[in-house]
Formats: C-alpha cells, sequence, structure tokens
C-alpha cells in the first residue's frame, strides 16, 4: 500500500516538475519575443511627414524599418491645417522630417527653425520643383501642387529617398531598392497618363481650385481653376462670370470638384453653362475609409485619368 501512495507521490511530483518547466520555457520565449520586439521598435528610426502623399512615399521607400507619422489627420485639408502640440512633439523626437515646400506647409518655416539639426533631419520634398505660379487676392503664389504630375513626384522620390539614407545609413540597400520599386511604379503611371491623353478631343478642365498645373503641363492641357491656393477660397462674381465665359466658348461639358471640398460651386457653375460634374482629387489626404478600402496615391491617379479622358473625350 505505501509503494503504491509512493508510486503516485512520485508521479505528482514529476507532474509538477513538467508544468513549472514548461511555464519557465513559456515565460523566456514570451520575454525574449517582447525583447525582440522592443529591439526591432528602437532599431527603427522616426519619421514624420506633413500630409497625405509625402507619408504614402515615405511608407512606401521605409518599409519596415521606420515608424512614420502623417502631421495632417486623414481627410483634413493641408493648406490650413495647424499642427498641435503633440504634433510639435513628435516632430521635435523624429530622426527625419519630410515638407513639401512652396507654401504648401504654413507652419513649416517656423518650425523648422526651432529644430535641432543635429538630431532631425529636414528633406523638402518640391525643393527646385516648385516652378510654377498663379495670381491669388492680387497676389502672385508659388503653386506647391507637384505631387500630381508623376515625372516631378519621381524627383520627390529621390529626395525622400537621400533624407532616409542620411538619416539611417545602415539600411541603406534596402531603401533604394523600395525606392526604385516605387520609381518604376510611377514611370508606369506617366506612360498611363502620355498614352491615355494623347488623343483626346478637348484640352480645357475647370477645377475647384489651382491644383492640377503640373499635371496640365505635363500632359499639353490647359486649367481654368474656381479659387487659388486653397480650395474653400471664394471666388469674386466677376470671376465667376468669367469662369462661365470660358465653358460656354470652349464647350467644356465638365467641371471639377474635389473630395475634400463642397461640390456646391462647381455644380453651380455646370448648371449656368449646361455640363456635368466630375471628381478630380487633388490627394492631398484620404480618410482612413479610403485607406481601409484599398485606395492609395495610385488607385486614386488612376481614378483621375479615367474621369480626365471622359471628360476630354479621349480615345483610346
Amino acid at each position: 500500500m505505501m509503494q503504491g501512495m509512493k508510486k503516485q507521490l512520485n508521479i505528482v511530483i514529476i507532474g509538477v516538475i513538467i508544468l513549472v518547466i514548461g511555464s519557465i520555457l513559456v515565460y523566456v520565449r514570451s520575454t525574449s519575443f517582447v525583447q525582440k520586439q522592443e529591439r526591432n521598435s528602437a532599431d527603427r528610426i522616426s519619421v514624420v511627414t506633413s500630409f497625405y502623399p509625402l507619408y504614402f512615399f515615405a511608407k512606401e521607400i521605409a518599409s519596415e524599418s521606420a515608424d512614420v507619422y502623417n502631421i495632417t489627420p486623414s481627410g483634413a485639408e493641408p493648406h490650413e491645417y495647424e499642427p498641435t502640440s503633440q504634433d510639435i512633439a513628435s516632430i521635435e523626437r523624429s530622426n527625419l522630417l519630410i515638407l513639401n515646400g512652396g507654401g504648401l506647409e504654413t507652419w513649416g518655416e517656423s518650425i523648422t527653425r526651432n529644430i535641432d539639426p543635429n538630431h532631425t533631419s529636414i528633406v523638402v520634398a518640391g525643393e527646385g520643383l516648385i516652378t510654377g505660379t498663379f495670381a491669388e487676392e492680387g497676389k502672385v503664389v508659388a503653386d506647391p501642387h507637384i505631387w500630381l504630375s508623376p515625372v516631378l513626384a519621381l524627383q520627390m522620390v529621390d529626395r525622400i529617398t537621400q533624407g532616409f539614407v542620411r538619416a539611417d545609413p545602415s539600411n541603406e540597400a534596402l531603401y533604394l531598392s523600395n525606392a526604385e520599386a516605387l520609381k518604376s511604379r510611377l514611370v508606369n503611371l506617366d506612360s498611363l497618363y502620355t498614352q491615355g491623353l494623347a488623343t483626346c478631343k478637348e484640352k480645357n478642365i475647370i477645377t475647384s481650385h489651382s491644383a492640377f498645373g503640373y499635371l496640365a503641363q505635363a500632359y499639353g492641357l490647359k486649367q481654368v481653376s474656381l479659387a487659388g491656393l486653397s480650395p474653400d477660397a471664394e471666388p469674386s462674381a466677376k470671376e465667376l462670370g468669367d469662369i462661365a465665359t470660358f465653358a460656354k466658348e470652349n464647350n467644356v461639358k465638365y467641371i471639377f470638384f474635389e473630395s475634400l471640398t463642397s461640390p456646391k460651386l462647381a455644380e453651380t457653375i455646370a448648371k449656368e453653362v449646361g455640363a456635368q460634374t466630375l471628381a478630380l482629387n487633388p490627394i492631398e489626404g484620404l480618410t482612413n475609409e479610403d485607406i481601409s478600402s484599398g485606395k492609395d496615391y495610385f488607385t486614386e491617379m488612376e481614378k483621375n485619368l479615367i474621369n480626365l479622358k471622359t471628360a476630354l473625350q479621349c480615345n483610346e
């Protein structure tokens, strides 16, 4: 009887030992995993971008080697957005700040003056590329919308890639490889636009605001806008009358509105001249719903091309 009890006790002890050892192994593995994750997170550089197109390009270049934070919230208009105190803190902690330039970020100059250049590298992706201007309220204003030209977007990607390499030279090969893949897609996008807009019967586009000047220049189009830099600006009665006259004289069949602003003004002009409306997205910001549904810079640029071809009566 005693031997039977000893045997059962031994079995219980062995079972307890196995449980303890198993628990220790699980703990060690989980601790190792957490530490590895922490190391991986610590190894990634911190990058801040000013608005969606720069955020998209940066994410494509960085892959999983950087934590990329976008200043302008999803669905917000970047021309008028002011960074919060949290945004400013993120910029000051970052290793790399990516701006567009050309006056798009009204806050850019004041913030960059206070950044420690030994900690945060600054890239102005539009440096040397922002050559277009337009008149607004009696002033000549720089046109910052260079990302809407695939050819200029290629050069933006080069500048952003150089910034990544400066901030994190240990991952240079990865950044260069990812950048080449992104540039290949931009080259293909340029080809789609060149071929798609080569045989259009019309060349005039009336847009909500002056966002498509570089795109129009790249593909032989003429842009006439209802507003200047800010899509929320209200044109004068005379300006609206001039645009209506232009639309009638040039047989414009479509007036373009934008996704982040009200289409009412475009609808008013369209009704007056007997035209229809279509969306033309400046891709200044996608909503969370857009992004979760798979939309990105390329899907919206391709959709813009489809609508341009419709409005301009283009033949394949």
